[in-house]
């Protein structure tokens, strides 16, 4: 029975995280031309419908049980859409998502205020290593850093900031709340935003934004759902099965290719990612 449950969370994760890069490439793909904030609000707007018919579908109270965390959530939701999809329009995907790997060791260091969970040494190192991998894969003196690099980190952080507070609620909230009140704080704000700097968009661009809406729906739930089947330390390492789409749809629609230290740092912040994942689910298996 742990076997299958591993199984379907394993499958789960690998669903979620190839929904998750499909909406990042859309993203870059309409980036040529539209701005971030637009891009955000009109898949937003296209998502809520299918949130909220989740949420009647899944029927029961919407109003969160914790709701200044979920207020916090909101609004690192808010920062982490808009520094995201900015940084993938600005990046090559590769590049991009170097940066959002370290998500895991950020996780490690944030749970140490916020959840109350010890840095042991060995994933101390790891952290350390995991950010010498970042520093081999940019390789700073041939790629200038700039905006959009910045803004990667920017929503890395605030990610890892939003991961370690669903771990922090996920036990007390319903999925639909949790998926639901962040992107209601989203949505509206990032609407609001658009008129400035709006530009039209062509039947095709509406129908990415629609596929954009439809991946992150699918990718939100089967994450939830996971975590929910699987321990962190099968679900964690499936989010490095973003690195081969970006490989794949970098060469084939963006004309990027991944250099030798690009896949040398990939390769040491999956293998440090992993560490610290695996150290922090046997230190939850034991307490």
């Amino acid at each position: 029975m742990a076997l299958s449950s591993n199984l379907t969370g394993a499958a789960l994760s690998v669903l979620a995280f190839g929904a998750y890069a499909a909406y990042d490439i859309s993203a870059k793909f309409l980036g040529g031309g539209i701005h971030p904030l637009q891009i955000i609000a009109v898949a937003g707007l296209m998502h809520l419908p299918l949130l909220f018919a989740y949420a009647l579908w899944d029927r029961g109270p919407l109003w969160p049980k914790a709701p200044k965390l979920m207020a916090l959530r909101a609004l690192g939701t808010v920062v982490n859409f808009t520094a995201g999809v900015s940084a993938f329009t600005m990046l090559p995907l590769a590049e991009a998502y170097v940066i959002f790997f370290t998500m895991p060791l950020m996780i490690a260091v944030l749970a140490i205020p916020i959840l109350g969970e010890r840095m042991d040494p060995v994933r101390g190192i790891a952290v350390v290593l995991g950010l010498v991998g970042v520093v081999i894969a940019l390789d700073p003196t041939t790629t200038p850093l700039n905006l959009g690099h910045a803004l990667a980190f920017i929503g890395a952080t605030v990610g890892a900031m939003n991961y370690v507070l669903i771990r922090k609620t996920g036990a007390v909230e319903r999925t639909p709340v949790m998926l639901l009140w962040p992107q209601l704080a989203l949505v509206p704000l990032v609407s609001a935003a658009t008129p400035f700097v709006y530009v039209p968009m062509r039947p095709t661009d509406f129908a990415v934004a629609a596929f954009m809406a439809v991946v992150l729906f699918i990718g939100a739930v089967a994450i939830v759902a996971a975590y929910r089947r699987a321990p962190a330390i099968i679900v964690a390492p499936m989010q490095y099965s973003q690195i081969g789409w970006a490989a794949l749809f970098g060469a084939l629609v963006f004309g990027e290719r991944m250099t030798p230290s690009t896949l040398a740092g990939c390769a040491v912040i999956v293998v440090t990612g992993i560490i610290v994942v695996a150290r922090q689910d046997r230190r939850s298996a034991d307490s």
